[in-house]
């Protein structure tokens, strides 16, 4: 490998760090380590209905325990900031790119008006999806003049920004572990990738950070990987080339049915945090407390 690579563990402080999530930590960790690279940690915080306070230092407290250390991350490196609530502005500006290009359109939806299109469809055995079959009937800025939509900017009605997803086009694309994936763009809705609040969502926070930071590789779990039509279409409309995507197995039930949950440790027996959590007057037990060693904790996860 020529130029040193640049991977990231992005995770959201939402609850605390699941040992699905330390797998991934660790996958991107020792790739870094093997090719002389970097390894970043960025908080994806911009959900902030779901935040948890307290779970950004327990994520690096259980990093820091179980010897997986970042380059760089909050408090330290040269492409900060690394929490994603801190970089509202620069997401603004590159929707607005979006926007300006004709990639992204304002939507002015509200819940109630795509609910009732929700259940009509349902009604007819159908799923609703919002894109390139019905945006041009919906309230949004496609349908609009500049004049009524900015009308409608300046009077603080709620909105969204919605990626305008090309139509009858074949993607073809790679995946490090999965090889060649073929996705007809017929079938992709028009992803919500910015909201009146002034936050975007992961989608669009995602790639930008990406991007900026120079992440070479995205190692993650494959969770994602319905989302990568999206945001290799995301670094296309941008102009960008897009890093080299690898997603990961996740880490099943005891039964194969479904990801490992916290409710399978508790009902077994066995820890599926690294570190205890507290919460609302109940521990779920980690590794550490249990006795485990942190080398022996990596070691298990490697060899899955």
């Amino acid at each position: 490998m020529i130029n040193k690579p640049r991977v990231r563990f992005a995770p959201s402080p939402t609850g605390p760090l699941h040992i699905g999530g330390v797998r991934t930590a660790l996958f991107n960790y020792l790739f870094a380590k093997k090719h002389n690279g970097t390894f970043v940690l960025r908080i994806e915080d911009t959900d902030q209905n779901r935040f948890v306070p307290g779970t950004e230092d327990y994520i690096i407290e259980a990093l820091n325990w179980l010897e997986i250390p970042f380059d760089e991350g909050p408090g330290k490196g040269n492409y900060g900031p690394y929490r994603q609530s801190e970089r509202a502005e620069i997401y603004k500006k590159y929707v607005l790119k979006l926007l300006e290009s004709g990639h992204a359109y304002y939507a002015f939806d509200t819940p109630e008006a795509l609910d009732a299109h929700r259940k009509d469809h349902e009604k007819k055995g159908k799923t609703f999806i919002y894109n390139w079959h019905n945006r041009l009937k919906l309230d949004n800025s496609l349908v609009l003049n500049a004049n009524e939509t900015q009308k409608r900017l300046d009077s603080n009605e709620n909105y969204v920004i919605r990626f305008k997803t090309p139509e009858n086009e074949t993607l073809v694309l790679n995946d490090i572990i999965r090889g060649e994936i073929t996705i007809d763009t017929n079938i992709l809705d028009d992803k919500v990738l910015f909201k009146s609040d002034g936050l975007p969502t992961y989608h669009l926070a995602n790639i930008v950070d990406d991007h900026l930071m120079d992440i070479s590789h995205v190692i993650r779990g494959e969770e994602w990987l319905p989302s990568l039509a999206l945001h290799v279409l995301l670094y296309r409309a941008f102009g960008w080339e897009p890093p080299k995507f690898a997603h990961l197995p996740l880490i099943l039930k005891p039964q194969g049915k479904g990801k490992l949950s916290k409710r399978d440790g508790e009902k077994m027996g066995f820890p599926v945090f690294p570190l205890n959590w507290e919460s609302n007057g109940k521990t779920a037990m980690g590794y550490r407390e249990s006795g485990y060693f942190p080398e022996a904790v990596r070691n298990m996860l490697a060899l899955l």
